[in-house]
């Protein structure tokens, strides 16, 4: 079985993240397409994070019934700040029988040279990379890539942490089940 990891903050999921997973679920060569929900991002501050566990379930809400996505929190248990590599080399080990690859946008693999031991991680993973507009890749670095046009929604975590913030609505930006758990734990708001 070949699996997408996607990884992310998911702080919080929104419907561009559902959008660029269902897509590589189902019009990619992908199984599967686990959202690897990561407790902290080395390279993000954690300052506005909502807790891991939250935002775990929220992804799990807004996957609910699709049978080809499915929301992983195996680097709650992996060690802090969680690298790419080192949980691609954990789940190669866990799961010997399953071909993992990793899922990005264009913005992030242009920064690839700053990831912990990216080297190893383009010798051994295929990355399917989604285009984000404004980061075009001119550089593979080696890798073995297969650029992908997904269908791009432009809203990010970041502005609907805003927009909550200032009290404006976010709905249907957010899937709705997690949408609705969110308002009702007053998630963001302070």
């Amino acid at each position: 079985m070949k699996i997408g990891l996607y990884f992310g903050s998911f702080n919080p999921i929104h419907t561009g993240h559902m959008i660029i997973a269902n897509f590589m679920a189902y019009h990619t060569d992908l199984d599967k397409v686990w959202l690897v929900v990561s407790p902290h991002n080395p390279l993000k501050p954690s300052s506005s994070l909502l807790n891991e566990h939250h935002r775990f379930h929220l992804a799990e809400m807004a996957v609910e019934g699709e049978p080809r996505l499915r929301v992983s929190n195996i680097e709650f248990s992996l060690p802090r700040p969680s690298f790419t590599i080192d949980t691609l080399t954990y789940l190669s080990e866990k799961f010997p029988t399953q071909q993992f690859v990793v899922v990005m946008g264009s913005d992030s693999f242009q920064n690839i040279t700053r990831w912990k031991n990216y080297e190893q991680l383009l010798a051994h993973y295929e990355i399917y990379i989604y285009r984000r507009p404004g980061h075009d890749i001119t550089e593979t670095h080696g890798a073995r890539v297969k650029v992908v046009d997904a269908p791009m929604l432009d809203i990010s975590s970041s502005d609907i942490r805003k927009w909550i913030q200032e009290g404006k609505s976010v709905r249907y930006m957010v899937p709705d089940a997690a949408w609705r758990y969110m308002m009702e734990n007053n998630y963001y708001k302070g």
